[in-house]
């Protein structure tokens, strides 16, 4: 009697591993859904956007260009002033006058890891098995209101690790928060993403986001212009030669 009562709690386990897993596939598909479908995620080759800064106060103005698994490239200009990021999959190069690189300098190993996820267009939960991500439900919380389901996702590429919060009605992200060492500092990045919008295409983007970044900076990011798909030179991304 006792082994048949083990073999049924066992069972029973067994079986509710198998909703929890069918549960962050429901989720995950939910919220690709909402982001305009797997095909149309699947389809984006680029993306450029124009938008309007705010950090911590201060206004900017800046562009980014995507180009999806390969490269991308930020620009911010602070009243005539210009930041240049730009990462690839194994580097990365920025030109930033604020931190006295008023020429093109590459980035250390670990800034050229936090911003692997930047030319990620699909996002981790786009074929995250296939990808080698791992997915884990961690319950439900309330974000601004709204009860959204909370997961942990573990990145392979680059060991990055986030938590996500995804609406349970709608299926937008609605919060993110990242952690990661740059250079010995550990930084907690929390991004909440909102007014989403879709495209004259048919892909789902949020026109606003809001970072709080734990080393005390606020941002506040407007998009203006998105174009999807569009052309991008790949000269774009080289480092210039000094």
């Amino acid at each position: 009697m006792r082994s048949f009562k083990i073999a049924l709690l066992a069972a029973g386990m067994l079986a509710v591993a198998s909703v929890k897993a069918q549960t962050v596939d429901e989720i995950v598909n939910k919220h690709l859904d909402a982001m305009g479908g797997k095909e149309k995620l699947g389809s984006l080759k680029s993306v450029y956007t124009e938008y309007n800064l705010n950090m911590n106060g201060h206004d900017a103005s800046g562009a980014t260009w995507v180009v999806n698994g390969k490269a991308c490239r930020n620009e911010i200009n602070f009243g005539g002033q210009k930041i240049v990021q730009c990462f690839a999959p194994n580097s990365a190069w920025a030109i930033n006058p604020f931190m006295g690189q008023t020429t093109p300098t590459a980035m250390s190993a670990d800034e050229v890891k936090a911003g692997q996820s930047q030319f990620d267009l699909t996002g981790p939960f786009y074929n995250y098995a296939a990808k080698g991500n791992t997915i884990e439900l961690l319950g439900k919380e309330t974000v601004d209101g709204k009860e959204a389901f909370k997961l942990s996702v573990k990145i392979k590429e680059g060991g990055r690790e986030y938590t996500s919060w995804i609406d349970a009605t709608t299926g937008y992200l609605v919060k993110e928060v990242i952690k990661s060492s740059i250079n010995g500092m550990d930084v907690e990045t929390t991004m909440k993403p909102s007014d989403y919008k879709k495209t004259e295409n048919g892909y789902v983007m949020p026109l606003n986001m809001e970072f709080n970044i734990s080393t005390g900076l606020h941002m506040v990011i407007t998009n203006t212009k998105v174009e999807v798909n569009k052309e991008i030179e790949a000269s774009l991304f080289e480092m210039p030669k000094q």
